[in-house]
């Protein structure tokens, strides 16, 4: 068998995408809660705090609050072995810089990973996933203060002491470099926070962020192997490679230096030193990182355990002389498909990046979101046959596989996002579904929130129980 016994198998959610209840037990306003409806294409909107009249899709979600039990329960009837959720931390400190956490807010987490020990899932836990507190973005200005070190370090080794017999393994910063990209308000906004300035560089305001972003990240790490030296700490990219568009020379350098802007992120946070290419890149265009004198060696001391990554898909870049700090301009891949998003689905793509990091990092490795998000609809047998998410994982598994049986990478899980549907980060549809589960409701918020296995459910299954073995894409379902 390619996939070693043990491997855990499961799926990837984040808390403020399905937990709802964003009022509810103590719980303070993230970034998230005042995200209005996007569509495709289209990004949310960011309000000036909560306004009357607007749709703010992650205020109720899928109601998993009140729901958990039930969610659960549907999820251990694939078999997982593993959930990747989040914790809110505005549940646990409500504006972010209190002193004490909110007990009601931990007593949640408490009752949801007992729930999945019950059932002998493991959590695998992020602590930063895009729900910074609002206060902290209104009040200090996000993670372009570095007071944000102070209070996430606070935060993390609350919940390290809290979960210490829990939770095994643990993120610090979900999607760490979806900022690099400084054109996009609302990435910028849920990974740091940020809303920038008028005629500010841009640049250096959001590697100031991820410097400090780096800091917490290590001091957690250590504060964190204090508390439990068994825990596995690790970071969280998004992992897109970035094919060059022909054998071209200057279209191959374009490729690598676009890879460039991914790996620095991990870089970082695995080899403990901010690589050469960078710090060439700050001296070029005259930016300057302000650090205290043992940042760099706390940096150093506080490397991660284990890479986890997102993977949904591939880039294809050509030179562009004009793009004096990348070199290249995105073009459209002619060999392979991509859904109604536009998002390219390519599973070789996967068994690519797999092999990326291991020759890279030489670090265990966790798949911690793929997946693909389509319109569906019950059918007049009163099934959701979601053929096209069965192919789409069927094949990437496919290619999962070969990495970890042909090319020697050492993968320990596999979490593809969503197994229920829930809130779409980048456009806050609900209609834009990745799960396993059907959740009745719209991206209006109609609904009645009922849920129901979708065809892919049961061959999940089958999936989980042959380890990964029978991908046959027929599968029988219930009546």
């Amino acid at each position: 068998m390619a996939l070693p016994k043990g491997f855990l198998w499961g799926g990837a959610v984040a808390a403020h995408q399905l937990e709802g209840a964003w009022n509810v037990g103590g719980k303070g306003p993230s970034v998230a809660d005042v995200m209005t409806v996007g569509a495709p294409g289209v990004e949310r909107g960011i309000t000036d705090g909560i306004i009357e009249g607007e749709n703010y899709p992650n205020h109720e979600a899928i109601d998993f609050y009140h729901r958990y039990k039930e969610d659960i329960a549907l999820l251990a009837g694939m078999g997982f072995k593993c959930f990747r959720t989040s914790i809110a931390w505005t549940r646990i400190f409500p504006n972010g810089d209190e002193l004490e956490p909110n007990e009601e807010g931990l007593k949640f987490y408490d009752d949801l990973f007992d729930e999945m020990h019950k059932y002998g899932m493991e959590p695998v836990v992020t602590l930063s996933h895009f729900e910074i507190p609002l206060h902290l973005a209104n009040e200090y200005g996000g993670w372009r203060n570095r007071k944000m070190i102070e209070f996430f370090v606070r935060f993390a080794k609350v919940c390290f002491e809290r979960y210490k017999d829990k939770v095994k393994y643990w993120m610090t910063f979900n999607e760490i470099n979806n900022q690099r990209n400084t054109e996009s308000p609302f990435l910028t906004f849920t990974n740091s926070g940020l809303l920038y300035k008028e005629g500010e560089d841009r640049y250096q305001v959001m590697y100031q962020a991820a410097h400090y972003e780096f800091v917490a990240s290590a001091i957690a790490v250590i504060e964190g192997h204090k508390i439990n030296p068994d825990f596995q700490i690790g970071c969280m990219i998004a992992f897109c490679p970035t094919y060059p568009a022909s054998a071209a020379p200057q279209d191959q350098i374009a490729a690598l230096k676009e890879m460039d802007r991914t790996y620095v992120f991990a870089d970082v946070q695995c080899r403990g030193h901010y690589p050469s290419y960078i710090l060439k890149e700050w001296e070029r265009f005259g930016t300057d990182i302000r650090m205290e004198p043992e940042d760099l060696k706390i940096i150093q001391e506080g490397t991660v355990d284990y890479i986890a990554f997102s993977y949904y898909m591939t880039f294809t870049t050509e030179y562009d002389e004009s793009n004096v700090r990348h070199l290249g301009r995105e073009k459209k891949n002619p060999f392979v498909k991509a859904n109604d998003w536009g998002w390219q689905i390519d599973p070789i793509g996967l068994r690519y990046a797999l092999n990326l990091l291991q020759e890279r990092y030489e670090l265990p490795l966790m798949i911690v979101e793929n997946g693909i998000g389509l319109h569906e609809h019950e059918e007049a047998d009163g099934m959701i046959h979601d053929d096209a998410r069965i192919e789409y994982f069927a094949n990437h598994i496919t290619e999962m596989k070969k990495a970890v049986e042909l090319d020697g990478v050492t993968l320990i899980g596999y979490c593809p996002w969503g197994p229920i549907d829930l809130v779409s980060a980048g456009t806050g549809e609900m209609e834009k579904r990745y799960g396993f589960i059907y959740v009745d409701k719209n991206n209006k918020g109609e609904g009645t929130l009922a849920r129901k296995p979708k065809k892919s459910y049961y061959w999940y299954k089958r999936v989980i129980e042959t380890n990964g073995e029978n991908l046959s894409k027929e599968i029988d379902v219930p009546v």
